[in-house]
């Protein structure tokens, strides 16, 4: 997936998680893209321990900030659209469709856009 080598350059909180990805690939030709969840989601910080968060909720975000600076490992969709990142410096993040919202966007350029909306989304292209 495009995202895999990306780099958290921002993070912003209101009612949503924004993570803002980016990285520069060959001839210039990169990925920048914004990554916003929704819905609660399961963080796990750098030393393995979880965090089950939600967005919209203050400071109980603050374990999120250690994502700044780090980059995506892998990334991968399952079922009906939960989205499962793992990143270099062993932090995760997990986040599952919501059955009245939607629970994740990814938008930019350099990446197929996705909105996962509620109950989740039936077809993918992996």
């Amino acid at each position: 997936m495009a995202l895999v080598g990306t780099r958290v350059i921002r993070i912003a909180f209101d009612y949503q998680v924004h993570l803002l990805l980016s990285s520069t690939g060959e001839g210039g030709r990169g990925v920048e893209a914004e990554l916003i969840l929704e819905t609660p989601f399961l963080f796990r910080d750098s030393t393995g321990q979880e965090h089950e968060l939600e967005p919209g909720k203050g400071v109980c975000l603050a374990p999120v900030l250690g994502l700044f600076g780090q980059t995506l490992a892998t990334v991968g969709v399952q079922g009906l659209g939960t989205l499962t990142i793992d990143f270099q410096n062993g932090a995760g993040l997990r986040i599952a469709p919501d059955p009245q919202f939607e629970s994740w966007h990814l938008l930019g350029s350099g990446i197929d856009a996705v909105t996962v909306g509620p109950g989740g989304e039936r077809a993918w292209e992996s």
